[in-house]
Parts: C-alpha cells; structure tokens; sequence
C-alpha cells in the first residue's frame, strides 16, 4: 500500500508538471486542505507528526463515491506531551543564542496511530498552505525537518514519501531495525536506539533468568514484526525456545484478540514477552481481563513497558512484577512548568486544546449539552494526575527535546552562526535538503542533562537501556524500578549487568517463577532432543560408564580423564581404583602364606637331612646336590613373594630374574643328580677305569648352568628391564598395575632356557627309571619333572588369558606348585623313610635288588 502511494504521489507530480507546461495552467492542489493542529510561523519550519488521537473510524470505500474523511478520537495524553514537549524545546531555542536572529516554527498533525492518517500529515506538511501556485509545483517545501512519528509503520511511510523530497525525519520513537537501512532511507534519524539491540536484550534477560520456553505476541506492523523476528533469532542463539508467536492489530476483530488470549491460557510457558505498540496492548489487555488471564510473567518492549496508564488497578492484577527494557529516563528543567500552562485560552480557536481540557477534566465547552459540568478555562492542571502532567518518567519526551536540539545544532552549523565575527547567523539561499541531511549526520552536542547526542552512520544513537520491573511502593502505587542496565556499545558478556536490587515477580511474588519446557537434567545425565519437538524439548539419558556431567542440564557428559572414572551418580570424576596383587586381599595372603609354608618345609628337610648326613640314604643321595637343591628349593618358594604388593621399579627387575635364577639353579641341580645317577648305574668297567661324575664336576655343571641364566637376566635386565606399568586399556573402570616385562624376548627365552633344562632332567631320569636300585631316585626325578612340565606347559595360556591381577597370581601358581611338586617328588620318600622307616636306612637294604 505504502509503494502505490509513492507512485500515485509521482504520477501526480508528474501530471501536474506536463500539465503546466502544455496547458500554462496554474499548480492547483488537490483534495481537502489539511491544516496543522498546532502552528508557529518562524524562519525554519520543524514538522511535527504524533499519534495525538489513539481511535481512528474509517470511512466506507466505495468506487462511485469520494471517502469521507477520516475521524480520530480520544485524545493520548501521552502523545499530547510528546507534542507539548516539542514546542517547549523550540521556545527554549527560540529564548537561547544558539540560532541568534532565527527563529524556529513548526507545525503539528496528528497521525492516529496508523499509516493512513500519517499519508495524509505529510502530504500536508510537504504543501504550502496557498490553494494555487504560479506556474509549477516546484516550490520548496515548507517545513525543513520532520519529527514523527511514533510507530515505525508510520514513519515509514512519511519515510517513502518524505525521502523523495530528502526531507530528514527524525522519529522519537520508531525503533524498527529495518529504519538503519541508509540506502532504503538516506534521510532518516532517530533518537531511540533500533529494536535490533532491544530484542537482542530481551533474548539475553530470558536466557539470564533461565527461561527457555517462552511464548511471544506482538503487534502485526513492522515495528512488531521486525522486532519479533530478531528478537526470536537471537533467543535462538542463547538457546531460548519459543512455544507459539502470535501477531495481533488494533484492527483485528475481538474473536481474532481472544483466539490469542486463548491460545496464550492453553500453553505452557509461564513466561510472555510482549512485544506490542500501546494500542495493541490496550486490545489485549482488555481480553486478558474477560478471560482472567493470570500468573503470567511479562516481558514487554519499550513502547508500553513504563506507560503509566497501565499501571493502575485495572491491569496491575495482570501486569504487576513486569521485566522490560526502556531507555534511560531524564529530567527537562522547566518542562512541567510549561506542560502546567497549557490552557485554552492560549488560541480559543483551537479545537485541539478544547478537546484536551474536556478530556482531562471531564466537562465540556458547549452550554447546550445538558447533564454535563461546563468548562470554565480556570481549572488547574496542578489538580490532575494523567500521563500528561506526570513527568517522573520523561523518556520518549526526551527523545522529542534531543530531537528538537538536534535540529537546531545543525541548522546552527549549516548557518555558521557566530563564525562571521558577529553574534548572528549567516542566512542566504533557502535551504538545501542535502545539506540539511549531512549537517544532522555530524551533529555532537550534549544537552542540560549531560547527555551526549549525536548519530552513527546509519542514523542511530548508541543503544543504552535500563531493565525495569514494576514494583509497589510503600503506599501501594505501582513504580517501575531500575534493576539492570544493558548496553550494546560493551564487548559481549559485559553488555548486561543487574545491579542487585530485588525483584518483583509476578503477582507480586519474590521467587522467580520456572518457564521451561523440560526439566532440568540432574548431575549424571545429558539432555537428548525429543524427535519432532524443539531443543528445549529433552529427555534426560544417564551419561555413559566414564562419563560426567557435573552441572543441572549439561549439554554433553564430559570424560574423565585416563586416570579417573566417574563416580555411582556419574556426577564428577573420581580416581580410578588401582589394582594390584596385595598382601592385605585373601588372595595375596594365601599365596604368601603357601610360600612362607614351603620355605619352612625346606628349611625343616634341610634340618632332617643335616641331622642324618652319616646315614646310607643321605650319603646315596649326594648330600651336596641335595642341600644345594633344597637351598634353590627354599629360593624359589621365597622369590614369589616378590610377585605380591605394589610393583616398584626394584621390585620389578627382581620378581623376574630372580624367579629365573633360582630355577636354573634349582633344576641345574636336579640335572646334576640325574647325570650322577645315571652314569654310576650304567657303569660296565672297574671304578678306576670308568670317568666318574665327581663332585668338583657336578659344581661346575651346577655353576655353569645357573651363570648361563644369570648372562640372559644381565642382557635383559640391560637392555630392557621390566617397569612398573598402569595398564588402563585391559579394564576403564580401574587401573591395573603391573611389571612390563621391557622385553618380552627375554622373559621367553629366561623361560625357555629353564624348560631346556626340565626337558633334559626329564629324559635323563625318563632312561634311568629301571635301574636295580632298591632306592632308584631316577624315578622320583622322573616323577617331578612330569609335574614341572605340565604345570608350566598350563602356566603358559592361563599366563597370557588372565586378567589384571590374575596374571600375577597364575605366575606366582606356577612357582609354588612346581616348587612343591619337586619338594615332594623328590624329598618326601626320603623324609619317609628317615623318619617312618629307618630299618631301610642301611647300605645292605640301599644295595639290594627286588
């Protein structure tokens, strides 16, 4: 609608222009006269376009006939103020030094709120107020700058009218986003910052208060639309959901109002942010009260958040505890004073200022209308408490006095006034719009207040706006209350701050109330998005073995680190239980215990066999070998105990090379006998002429033997020696400390050589097993290499398939039952005989045959 309008405006210009040329005829206007509600003639001509009317009646449109003209009425007070405030900033001027020898007119329309209306208010303001011109249209412009209007849909489109003149418009209150597009509208600027940083501080306030599910209304015009759209993207980006947008106008029929006052009952969110214009608001608060809309907490826009109307009984039940963003409030010296004098009898012809003194005091001008108090012009507006009088909240009128300022810094700079050497300003040709424009571009003042004003390239002021909740004073009244402060102009993170104060929530509540779509997930779970519902939407899942979540509704469970786990809850990371084969568990005892055992059985044969050295038994026996094997016997049993407690670097190196060394030993000897026996029992020839295996032999096969193994421990132990190893891969939920062998070659071949050994004992005494010896010990070796060789041939796949500790004791297993299995093989029918049968104990018995 708003782009026909420009083109019919063009095809006017245009047709009037070709007219003129052809036909000389005069520029006639067009229409009805519109002529301004408030007027000042003066050197320059500000334009003035308020919504000074809230209710507009639109005439029926029919193709036959010309519309009617269009009707508004009840008077805004507020926007009445904003009128007011704007003469009062020109009279101040006019009063000042700052434009010496100029003065300052201007001229008020009212635009009712609605794009209609403001078409018309700047047609008007563009036109003189001549019926004809001579020759053509192309008369300069009356005014010089328009301030106006209230609603971005209005501005915008005096914007698309206005911009093909390039007359500035400064708008006090028009907040759309979509205004700081410099090449869509090169001439516009305003005093309020744009709504792109106010809904990116609402969407900052909900994530702050925790609020993730939220429902939204605003009103159907740019300044709604617009503000919504960011204000959604941005919420999106904090990780704020939106359960339902809805879009309402003051044109909408009541069902439309109450399907959305309905649909806002039916959700869940217990948080709305409103981001309406005030007559929307009206629309929508009046249906709240007829459906009882309650225990909602608002969060509104600028426009209506600290408009004092609302905040009587009437919707206090509705909007008490209400958190909203509004720029920040100041005080105009003298401007009350001013607002008090306003009076009909300042020009009784004007309807204007007779219709505000009957809406303020309730009376009327006309002596006809019977039942109604007439209006004497004397009442005191001293008397009145309305939006008009009250001045404790002069935010947008603020912005119409920096307006106002700003226009005359610039008229100041583009007339150089004071710059010629006189008090007076330099006034030549009549002024050029462009000019105009890039005067108000560089403008840099700061007003009484000591606020600094100027506009960013795109025509904005820097975006500061206070956080206000609405809160009951002492005596009950309602006041908005600053209680945080946002500013766009900081580094992220720093933008908003609150300043500790206490906040009323809704329905007067001190606990700020919950507005989320799914719980929060305690400490130990991760919140996972249900298919087909927002992110907000979640069910809880418990974070995996390993993983934590330490925080209420942490988007991920994190890992623990490699040595720690997570605890029962899953809820923070706890070290890892170190395992290992210990002293203290029953496993390590009894192991421990068998070993101590064997060693004293040793010890004890040791006893017997030193207490019956002189008998055949001991003597047959080769008591040297037989003490030295008991002594690798008790070695062995011993060097287990190695194998059990915390491994150590020490302890490493010596759990294995000494199990390596007592064995060679061990079996070295065992070797050494079975030779011995061997060669004694196979001799054919006299005892001089037969080589003996004598003792010095036996000892230095014994030694030779056992240094072989001691060379491969020296090269393991050299080369790569076993260390203490955390072994965190066999199992996550524990540490497993263990001995890396280093060089797994030389636990093998330490291994291998002792099985070498074994094999050849094995079938030594295996060829000596018939000999007629009553007391054959080829036998027993035998018997014991039988046992050695199976426990270790099992040892190997138990050894490679156990688990953490289980390792370790297989290990220390196979060193005990092979320890024990040649302990008794070989001595236990010794000790038989010595102790139980000593009648066999004689050389007769040792030598005779069966």
């Amino acid at each position: 609608m708003c782009d026909c309008i420009s083109v019919m405006l063009l095809l006017v210009v245009v047709y009037g222009v070709l007219g003129a040329e052809e036909d000389a005829a005069v520029c006639e206007m067009l229409g009805s006269q519109e002529f301004p509600l408030l007027s000042k003639k003066g050197d320059i001509t500000i334009g003035g376009a308020f919504s000074i009317h809230s209710q507009i009646s639109q005439p029926s449109l029919s193709l036959t006939d010309t519309p009617g003209p269009l009707i508004c009425s009840r008077i805004n007070f507020r926007e009445f103020r904003f009128a007011q405030t704007m003469i009062f900033a020109i009279e101040e001027i006019n009063n000042s030094s700052l434009l010496p020898n100029v003065s300052i007119g201007y001229k008020i329309f009212d635009t009712c709120g609605s794009t209609l209306p403001s078409t018309r208010a700047v047609m008007s303001l563009l036109n003189g107020e001549e019926r004809t011109l001579e020759k053509t249209c192309s008369s300069q412009s009356p005014v010089h700058v328009i301030i106006g209007a209230s609603e971005s849909s209005s501005t915008i489109v005096m914007l698309q009218i206005s911009g093909i003149f390039q007359i500035p418009v400064i708008s006090h209150f028009a907040t759309c986003a979509c205004l700081s597009n410099r090449k869509a509208y090169p001439s516009f600027f305003r005093t309020i910052p744009s709504d792109y940083y106010q809904s990116r501080a609402l969407a900052k306030l909900v994530k702050h208060f925790g609020w993730t599910w939220v429902g939204a209304v605003r009103s159907d015009n740019d300044y709604g639309n617009n503000g919504m759209a960011t204000f959604i993207a941005a919420a999106s980006q904090e990780g704020v959901c939106v359960e339902y947008s809805e879009a309402i106008s003051r044109t909408d029929s009541s069902e439309q109002v109450a399907r959305v006052v309905r649909l806002i009952r039916r959700g869940s969110a217990k948080v709305l942010v409103a981001f309406l214009a005030q007559s929307e608001m009206d629309i929508l608060l009046e249906e709240a009260l007829r459906q009882n809309l309650t225990g909602l907490q608002w969060v509104g826009s600028e426009s209506w958040i600290t408009a004092g109307y609302l905040a009587d009984k009437r919707y206090s039940g509705i909007l008490m505890g209400s958190l909203g963003f509004t720029i920040r409030k100041s005080k105009i010296t003298g401007l009350r004073d001013f607002l008090l004098q306003v009076n009909p009898s300042q020009d009784p012809q004007n309807n204007l200022l007779r219709e505000f003194w009957e809406a303020t005091f309730g009376c009327t001008f006309q002596s006809s209308l019977h039942g109604q108090t007439q209006c004497s012009g004397t009442e005191k507006l001293q008397d009145i408490k309305n939006p008009f009088t009250d001045v404790s909240e002069l935010r947008i009128s603020n912005n119409v006095y920096k307006a106002v300022y700003a226009v005359a810094h610039a008229m100041h700079n583009m007339l150089k006034c004071g710059e010629s050497g006189t008090a007076s300003c330099v006034w030549g040709d009549p002024l050029q719009q462009q000019q105009v424009v890039k005067h108000l571009q560089d403008v840099n003042f700061t007003i009484q207040s000591g606020e600094r004003v100027y506009f960013d390239k795109n025509g904005d002021p820097t975006a500061t706006y206070e956080l206000v909740n609405w809160q009951r004073n002492r005596v009950g009244d309602v006041v908005f209350v600053t209680v945080g402060n946002y500013d766009a102009s900081l580094p992220n993170g720093k933008q908003f701050t609150m300043n500790g104060l206490n906040i009323t929530w809704v329905a007067d509540s001190l606990k700020r109330p919950l507005s989320v779509c799914s719980e929060s997930c305690l400490p130990g779970f991760r919140p996972a998005v249900i298919k087909g519902k927002p992110i907000c939407c979640f069910s809880c899942i418990a974070c995996a073995a390993g993983e934590i979540s330490n925080s209420s509704n942490s988007a991920e469970c994190t890992r623990c680190p490699l040595e720690y786990w997570s605890n029962e809850d899953h809820s923070q990371c706890v070290p890892k239980v170190i395992e290992f084969l210990s002293y203290e568990e029953t496993m390590g005892s009894l192991l421990a215990a068998f070993s101590l055992v064997g060693a004293s059985l040793t010890l004890a044969m040791s006893y017997i066999f030193f207490r019956f050295r002189h008998t055949p038994l001991v003597k047959a026996s080769n008591s040297e070998l037989s003490f030295l094997l008991l002594f690798s016997l008790a070695l062995c049993f011993l060097c287990s105990l190695t194998f059990i407690g915390r491994p150590t670097v020490w302890s490493c190196m010596l759990r294995h090379t000494a199990f390596g060394i007592t064995f060679a030993l061990c079996i070295s000897c065992i070797l050494a006998k079975t030779i011995a026996v061997v060669v004694a029992f196979k001799a054919r020839r006299p005892a001089n002429t037969v080589p003996q295996c004598s003792a010095p032999l036996q000892r230095t096969s014994v030694l030779s033997c056992t240094l072989i193994q001691v060379l491969v421990c020296v090269l393991w132990l050299t080369l790569a020696p076993p260390f203490p190893y955390k072994n965190t891969a066999h199992a996550t939920e524990r540490i497993i400390l263990e001995c890396d062998l280093g060089s797994p070659i030389g636990f093998w071949a330490v291994l291998g050589y002792i099985g070498l050994l074994a094999v050849l004992c094995l079938i030594l005494a295996f060829l000596a097993r018939k000999l007629p010896d009553n007391f054959n010990e080829a036998k027993f070796i035998t018997f014991s290499m039988l046992i050695f060789s199976a426990v270790w041939i099992t040892f190997i796949p138990a050894y490679v398939s156990s688990p953490g500790k289980f390792t370790v004791a297989v290990e220390i297993f196979a060193i005990l039952a092979s320890s024990f299995g040649l302990f008794f093989c070989i001595f236990a029918p010794k000790c038989y005989i010595l102790l139980l049968k000593p009648e066999r104990n004689t050389k007769k018995h040792m030598m005779g045959r069966n």
